[in-house]
């Protein structure tokens, strides 16, 4: 088994970061993604080594050949995030909000987005759960005005979330609830469906330990829409989500795994970037020789990831 260390530089920030740093496997020549966010704690990042290994072990059969995929928008400025939309081909796009960047300016590049995605096409937005509840109420009030498909983790707690509902309904606000932090990062991801806290639920492979778990809650949240989203990674981890929703025995809504082109560059010679707004499944991309060289990260950052790697699968070792 083959350990690779990468580095790639985004486009624009995003989440923060403005390099992707992650751990490529080759195992015998089958390759898998292990790229836990860097603040996250081994517990965590434990989990989505499960994810991780799921990928070199996994046989399940699809049952279709291609999905349906937002654009996401960074925190950028309105024409800009018009432009990306035009662009994409996508009809869903995803748009980030409540982090740098002002409600106003916000909402303005919320109202861009629809103006280039056009009546017919989705918008979602997104806060990584950045508002209080009152915050919350106020913002989808604004930014719903252009008809919003849903509204992703808008508060940090699954109890805000449940509230959220139940004021956005007496306000007569149509917003949709999306939990994605709610699910990936709770102790009982089981919760949002217990509290009836949000009408979608966003789903992603590696930080959820794999496509098995993620089918598995699939089933246990239904009848609740199902979102397939990545967690910002190289095709090779796409391929493994692109995988999981060809899996879903219902059709997932637009998923969230549109997001390579976010990097500058790419560790596979034909980067998962959608055409036509779809992403078609097809055998698991392979790095070359000469990108992940490219790519590499500084000895010290692969020190610092191959030591977090060595701790993970102890730590899964003693949880055995």
């Amino acid at each position: 088994m083959r350990v690779h260390v990468f580095s790639i530089p985004l486009r624009n920030t995003f989440r923060g970061i403005n390099v992707r740093e992650g751990v490529l496997i080759d195992a015998d020549g089958k390759w898998a993604e292990w790229s836990p966010f860097v603040e996250y704690d081994d517990e965590i990042a434990a989990r989505w080594l499960r994810g991780t290994l799921d990928q070199l072990t996994e046989n399940r059969t699809p049952v279709r050949d291609r999905v349906s995929v937002n654009v996401t928008i960074p925190e950028v400025s309105p024409d800009t995030a018009y432009e990306l939309v035009t662009t994409s081909g996508c009809k869903t796009a995803k748009v980030k909000v409540a982090g740098s960047s002002s409600l106003t300016e916000d909402a303005e590049r919320v109202r861009a987005v629809r103006q280039a995605i056009g009546p017919q096409g989705y918008v979602r937005v997104d806060a990584n759960g950045s508002w209080s509840l009152e915050e919350a109420l106020e913002a989808l009030e604004i930014l719903g005005e252009v008809g919003l498909e849903y509204a992703e983790q808008p508060c940090a707690s699954v109890e805000d979330l449940a509230r959220l509902r139940k004021e956005l309904a007496k306000s007569g606000l149509a917003v949709p609830v999306a939990a994605d932090e709610s699910i990936r990062r709770a102790e009982d991801p089981l919760r949002v469906a217990a509290l009836d806290a949000a009408d979608v639920v966003v789903l992603k492979v590696q930080p959820l330990g794999g496509a098995a778990k993620v089918l598995e809650l699939a089933e246990q949240l239904a009848p609740r829409k199902v979102v397939i989203s990545s967690a910002l990674e190289t095709s090779v981890g796409i391929h493994a989500s692109l995988k999981a929703a060809c899996e879903l025995p219902d059709a997932p809504l637009a998923c969230g795994i549109n997001t390579v082109w976010l990097f500058t560059g790419d560790v596979v010679r034909n980067p998962l970037i959608a055409k036509d707004g779809e992403l078609v499944l097809g055998e698991t991309p392979t790095p070359t020789d000469e990108l992940l060289e490219e790519f590499a990260a500084p000895k010290p950052r692969a020190r610092w990831w191959k030591d977090r790697l060595q701790r993970c699968r102890e730590r899964i070792k003693e949880q055995a």
